[in-house]
């Protein structure tokens, strides 16, 4: 699959692509957040922070396994 394939895949399906990356940006801010915060102490120190990756990470965890085939077998 060459590049102006992916590219025409893309235009075809752009709310699936824009979910796709915006996934990856959750994803490393998921990740630069929770080595920043493990970085700077303890959990008990800075607790709202924690919470709010934790909160976060549950929020994507539903979406991928609870809304997202729920919305495919819609579709069918």
């Amino acid at each position: 699959m060459g590049v102006p394939d992916v590219g025409a895949r893309l235009r075809a399906n752009p709310v699936a692509a824009t979910i796709e990356l915006a996934s990856v940006c959750i994803a490393a801010l998921l990740l630069v957040g929770t080595v920043s915060l493990l970085l700077g102490g303890l959990p008990i120190v800075a607790e709202w922070p924690w919470l709010l990756i934790i909160g976060v990470g549950a929020a994507f965890v539903l979406f991928w396994t609870v809304l997202v085939p729920t919305y495919e077998r819609t579709l069918q």
